[in-house]
């Protein structure tokens, strides 16, 4: 499998979000796109999954993105948003188990129900799969809308700040799983995500952006480095290694001191 993206660009209106996206990426590969606030992450994910209609190309092995029928990129793409704005009153099963939609007919199948079971195992679940998901902490919704992608067993798994509601033991064991299931079953996995070092840690790809256009592309011990952060963050950093993994810590140059005024 082979994702490419030539010449993507993407306005809101008057308002260019992203110029002249051009990325390769390759099967068993984790891609994270890391950028400041409002540098079109979240809307090149959502370009990849055809929720937005960008310019340019996106192929899939060759196919355009857009000769495919939402039914089939369905099949092939899952994509886990930012954010969870909807609530299901319903078992955490029955929410992993809309991830089979694309391939239900009448109702779900003996493989459909297999295929979640074996999803919430791998992704340590199962002890919540008759919990209601209204019930569940924020991290735990997290891994279930993220099982719910898995279950729609796609080649292309796309995800926006998957660790933002866990914290640190459950975000890398979700990102240690994510690459994992990358690796053994083949996937591409992009990520646009804040954290620069869990990104170093799991990711065979690092895209800066900048402005919705690329500032650096490459392998994240060749691009994580102390010009390119200042650059796209405007911090300054020490960059540590621990093995061949580059590491970021920030410096504070200065204590900021907030004047107080006399009554």
């Amino acid at each position: 499998m082979r994702l490419e993206l030539k010449n993507v660009s993407f306005s809101y209106g008057n308002k260019a979000v992203l110029e002249n996206i051009n990325i390769t990426i390759e099967s068993r590969e984790l891609l994270s796109i890391v950028g400041p606030n409002g540098s079109g992450k979240t809307t090149l994910l959502k370009c990849i999954n055809k929720v937005l209609k960008p310019r340019g190309k996106i192929l899939i092995d060759g196919v355009d993105l857009r000769e495919l029928t939402l039914e089939e990129v369905a099949k092939i793409i899952a994509y886990v948003p930012q954010t969870i704005q909807h609530s299901f009153p319903v078992t955490v099963f029955d929410v992993v188990l809309l991830g089979r939609r694309p391939y239900l007919n009448w109702g779900p199948s003996a493989k459909d129900i297999e295929t979640v079971a074996k999803v919430l195992s791998s992704i340590e679940l199962e002890n919540l799969a008759l919990r209601n998901f209204n019930e569940l902490s924020g991290g735990e919704k997290q891994k279930v809308i993220i099982a719910r992608a898995l279950a729609q067993q796609p080649k292309i798994l796309l995800l926006d700040e998957p660790t933002s509601n866990l914290d640190i033991k459950h975000q890398i064991k979700v990102l240690n799983m994510v690459r994992k299931i990358a690796k053994n079953k083949g996937l591409i996995v992009i990520m646009a995500i804040h954290d620069l070092n869990l990104a170093s840690r799991f990711s065979d790809k690092f895209c800066f952006i900048k402005d919705g256009r690329i500032y650096d592309f490459g392998e994240p011990e060749k691009v994580i480095t102390q010009e390119n952060i200042k650059a796209v963050y405007g911090v300054n950093t020490l960059i540590n290694w621990n093995g061949n993994k580059p590491y970021v810590i920030p410096i504070y140059e200065e204590d900021i001191t907030i004047p107080i005024k006399d009554n």
